[in-house]
């Protein structure tokens, strides 16, 4: 099968100054790849660089197997949607109007989040800070991407919200998307995620599978915290 987006040995970051180096990940229809490690470590500026918002400063991106350097309005268009850890929603609108405003399907944003029927007229602004991300998550999915990149979905949100967010995404990849989801919950996430990576100071320190990685928490949580690992991969 061939990969929906992929980077082979890319190095990114600011101003010619790299902040990841070396990064290798592809991701197929179908998969979850979830980025983990410890805050500062490259997850955003990875994400950043997928979605075409950050040039490469070496390496080599592909999108659909093709090497790639458009914007991300250009990759949006073909299929990417990206969703940042700032919840995305027009405060005044409401959450019809948010839904419109992003050309989606209405009726497969409510089929996901059943949660944001009865909220329909309300301003965004009103909302928890669950039921924004659901809208925020609701509107990207119903759009139909190839390719989902998502930023710290569970940031601030209750365990039951977080859990609520990664099964779409799950179903999300189920129905074909390929997702790029970077995230704290290291336990939630290997309830969904296919594939792992985890980042320190910029760095790949362990690539696995969902059950190897399941096998490895010691490993990821010194990551978080900057200790030695018993091994890199």
């Amino acid at each position: 099968m061939n990969s929906l987006i992929s980077a082979d040995k890319i190095s990114a970051g600011y101003q010619g100054h790299p902040v990841v180096r070396d990064l290798s990940i592809e991701v197929r229809a179908g998969e979850i790849l979830a980025i983990l490690g410890p805050n500062g470590a490259g997850k955003t500026t990875t994400l950043l660089t997928l979605s075409g918002e950050l040039p490469t400063l070496r390496g080599a991106l592909r999108v659909n197997g093709r090497a790639s350097k458009l914007p991300l309005h250009r990759r949006a268009a073909a299929g990417l949607a990206y969703v940042t850890e700032e919840r995305s929603v027009f405060m005044g609108l409401s959450v019809a109007d948010n839904l419109r405003l992003g050309r989606c399907e209405i009726d497969r944003a409510v089929e996901l989040f059943p949660e944001l029927v009865p909220l329909m007229k309300r301003p965004a602004g009103l909302l928890s800070g669950g039921e924004q991300q659901m809208l925020t998550l609701g509107r990207a999915l119903a759009r139909g991407p190839r390719v989902l990149l998502a930023d710290e979905l569970s940031l601030g949100l209750a365990p039951l919200i977080v859990a609520r967010l990664l099964q779409a995404v799950r179903r999300a990849a189920d129905s074909g998307v390929g997702v790029v989801l970077v995230e704290q919950h290291v336990s939630q996430v290997l309830k969904i995620a296919d594939y792992v990576c985890v980042l320190r100071r910029g760095e790949v320190v362990l690539s696995a599978s969902r059950q190897e990685a399941a096998g490895r928490l010691g490993d990821i949580e010194a990551s978080y915290l900057d200790l030695p690992a018993d091994g890199r991969s």
